[in-house]
């Protein structure tokens, strides 16, 4: 059962993202020829106004084939006969859609369960943090001068930055805000180097301000996918730590059997919460100048628009074909690493 509801999520995801393309390219005039979920054999389709609806084989992956490939294509409806920021607005759409995807999970999620407030409930003794003055009551608002908004946000940078030596804090008290430098400390007992300080406690913001903290959990996410990926740059970790499709599927079906026992609901917010983070990886991951990607193609439009002239799409298409060759060696590795993962 965990696996199918893995696979429908996402599934969804990856059609919300296809979706996005759509709307924009029937927005923009432009024809679309086949709006798929999945890949490989079409098992159904249907062509309704032109554009046939099908549903494919293996049930990863989508498509909304556009003719942005076709070189010469400047038929009246074709993508490429429409302006530099037509043609831009629709390739942005599909990661945009997986943002208000990501979003809209988020406030669903903050609306039901709340939020961890960075307000501190408890320094203990021994640690940076006793020592360097602060107290229960106070707020942190920034870590090394990025934001934050709530727990989360702390929690995050000192996992994704496990080698600082120190960390600069700024907190509130009393309306006077202080900057502090902490140094992680590894006290007996601890497993792991800690600041020494304590908070988190729940709030529950009701619909507007579950909409404001909506973005801030969006924001946190799509930092957490910047975060990895660096980190995977500079080898902090490895290709080993990766996932793809099938380790997603496998991720998913053990969040919804540790839900289960809770209930409906939990399991609901649980995968929910799951496809936040697929729907947010999915739409900073297809804005990167990668290609083959929605960002690579972003990439040569907007070359386009600056010099006043189309790349030479033999040009462009090579480069797609060679990044759409490294794309999949790519997730083989992937693939292997999830299958080795299952034993």
């Amino acid at each position: 059962m965990g696996i199918i509801i893995a696979i429908l999520l996402i599934g969804f995801v990856i059609f919300f993202h296809e979706l996005g393309h759509f709307v924009l390219a029937k927005a923009n005039g432009i024809r679309v020829d086949e709006f798929s979920l999945g890949l490989g054999p079409t098992l159904v389709g249907k062509k309704i106004g032109g554009t046939l609806f099908s549903l494919k084989l293996l049930p990863f992956g989508g498509a909304c084939m556009m003719g942005e490939d076709d070189a010469d294509d400047r038929s009246e409806g074709s993508f490429n006969s429409k302006s530099v920021w037509a043609r831009i607005s629709v390739i942005a759409a599909g990661p945009v859609f997986n943002l208000i995807l990501a979003w809209i999970f988020c406030v669903i999620l903050i609306s039901v369960s709340g939020y961890r407030t960075a307000e501190l409930t408890d320094v203990p003794a021994g640690y940076s943090a006793q020592e360097e003055g602060l107290k229960a009551g106070d707020v942190i608002t920034e870590i090394n001068g990025r934001k934050v908004h709530f727990w989360d946000d702390i929690s995050l940078y000192t996992l994704t930055h496990p080698d600082e030596t120190s960390y600069e804090i700024t907190y509130e008290r009393s309306g006077e805000t202080y900057t502090v430098r902490l140094e992680p400390r590894m006290l007996e007992g601890d497993a792991a180097p800690m600041l020494g300080v304590i908070g988190g406690e729940m709030e529950y913001p009701g619909i507007s301000g579950s909409m404001q903290y909506g973005f801030y959990k969006l924001q946190y996410w799509m930092t957490y996918t910047v975060d990895s990926l660096r980190m995977l740059v500079t080898g902090q970790v490895g290709l080993r730590d990766m996932s793809g499709p099938v380790g997603m599927a496998a991720v998913a079906d053990e969040v919804y059997r540790t839900a289960a026992p809770a209930g409906v609901l939990a399991v609901v917010l649980s995968l929910m919460n799951f496809g936040t983070l697929l729907s947010a990886n999915l739409g900073v991951m297809n804005l990167l100048p990668i290609p083959a990607l929605d960002g690579g193609r972003l990439l040569f439009l907007f070359v386009e628009a600056v010099r006043r002239r189309r790349v030479p799409p033999e040009k462009e298409g090579m480069v797609h074909f060679a990044g759409f060759a490294l794309l999949m060696t790519f997730m083989v590795v992937i693939l292997f690493n999830d299958i080795i993962k299952l034993f």
